[in-house]
């Protein structure tokens, strides 16, 4: 008589236990079931960017010669016309050290992405083989034949940890949020470094005119003196008369090294700028070259374009929602994890019998682990990464209120210089005069 075959079970028990106590578990970790279905079966919280507080208007709003405009301002350089410092700022980007390695840092977050993408998939996967030679003991409990035998085996094994708590999503979304960060961090190092080319620039050619400035004083300066002698000799004016014009021709040769020094400060930092070893550059900016005008008018935009055009805001901003996911992934903790395994291959004691189809073998089946007893290590880490959270939130709006009184500053700043500019002119004239 042939025994009767048992029935197929309709559902692993494993996976029928986790549904019954799926309200319970969300309980331990702290989250609803509502909220749990409405994040898309993920814990923790959904990510929303705060609202950081912003003036509506800047300070110096109306004052001639500055626009609100939302043009882009990418290439500000531009609007100096000053083809040698567009020249400089383009091998700048292209060259410089620190901004290529600020490009492999945002390489690697993408390669992190990836690792992140890829554990939605079996987690373990290898393909495995090998022969074990075997010596069975003569006095076990059942007597073997042939005591040495080997044991051939070749197979492929998985292992697959069920996203039943979103937490590898979270993981991706906390990736997805570096790889912006890191990506605005990197536009955030490009802006620095192209706003030093400029600065460093206008130092470079503020040096050439005050260098010829000082030598071309020099000159009427010891001419002066030599009027001076000849004066004296006539009797015409005093001993005194005379160690004055040498005391101030003295003092302005004592400016002219004071200068060279700060045109060679000047060149060397290009240099580096430009990720080459320090050269003389006074061949391909030349001897002389005038100081960039800035425009006669400025574009400032509104308070808002910040949050658009400041990558370190951006960069804050995605810092913030990356910390967010993490806080889903600490809670996924507390809950069980669900695996599938499996494996398939073949087993024989002879390697010609390795690919028979007797020598197949194969398992499958779920399985779960659920960390209990976790001492409060991990509700500590919820509200380690809860705290997180709130320091970057904190650095988030204070980057905001920062960049806004950095904006501030630079208008004043060009205001007041505007009119100290004017004030050195006429005073320059009347020299002149």
């Amino acid at each position: 008589m042939k025994a009767r075959p048992s029935p197929a079970p309709r559902r692993p028990l494993v996976v029928a236990h986790s549904l019954l106590t799926l309200p319970i578990c969300l309980a331990l970790a702290g989250c609803g079931l509502g909220r749990y279905i409405e994040n898309g079966f993920q814990v923790g919280p959904n990510y929303e960017a705060p609202k950081p507080d912003q003036a509506s208007k800047w300070v110096d709003d109306a004052p001639k010669g500055l626009q609100r405009t939302d043009a882009e301002l990418q290439q500000w350089w531009q609007t100096f016309h000053d083809d040698k410092l567009s020249s400089l700022i383009e091998d700048a980007a292209q060259q410089n050290l620190s901004l290529k390695a600020s490009l492999a840092r945002v390489a690697e977050s993408a390669a992190r992405l990836g690792i992140a993408r890829a554990n939605l998939y079996p987690q373990q996967q290898a393909l495995s083989g090998g022969v074990t030679n075997i010596q069975a003991s003569r006095n076990g409990i059942q007597p073997v034949r042939d005591r040495y035998f080997q044991d051939w085996q070749v197979g492929i094994g998985a292992s697959w940890e069920l996203d039943l708590w979103g937490r590898y999503r979270r993981a991706i979304e906390a990736s997805s949020a570096d790889l912006e960060a890191t990506q605005a961090d990197h536009d955030d190092a490009t802006v620095l470094l192209l706003t030093e080319v400029a600065a460093t620039y206008v130092r470079y050619r503020t040096s050439q005119e005050r260098l010829a400035a000082a030598r071309r004083n020099v000159e009427l300066q010891q001419k002066n003196v030599n009027v001076t002698q000849a004066r004296f000799a006539a009797g015409a004016v005093s001993q005194r008369d005379v160690e004055m014009a040498k005391q101030v021709l003295a003092q302005t040769r004592a400016l002219v090294p004071t200068i060279e020094f700060d045109l060679r400060q000047a060149n060397n930092g290009l240099c580096v700028l430009l990720g080459k070893p320090v050269t003389d550059l006074s061949e391909r900016l030349g001897a002389n070259g005038r100081i960039p005008d800035a425009p006669a008018e400025v574009a400032i935009g509104a308070p808002a374009d910040l949050m658009r055009r400041r990558p370190d805001i951006r960069s804050a901003e995605r810092q913030l929602a990356a910390q967010s996911a993490r806080i889903g992934i600490a809670e996924s903790d507390l809950l069980p994890h669900l695996s599938l395994s499996g494996g398939l291959g073949v087993e024989a004691a002879r390697s010609s019998n390795l690919f028979d189809s007797g020598s197949l073998t194969s398992f499958i089946g779920p399985s779960f682990r659920w960390d209990l007893f976790n001492y409060g290590k991990f509700e500590d880490n919820i509200a380690a990464q809860e705290e997180r959270y709130k320091q970057l939130e904190f650095r988030y709006r204070d980057a905001v209120l920062s960049a806004g009184r950095e904006a501030e500053d630079a208008i004043a700043a060009l205001l007041t210089s505007r009119e100290s500019a004017a004030a050195l002119l006429e005073s320059r004239d009347a020299a002149s005069r």
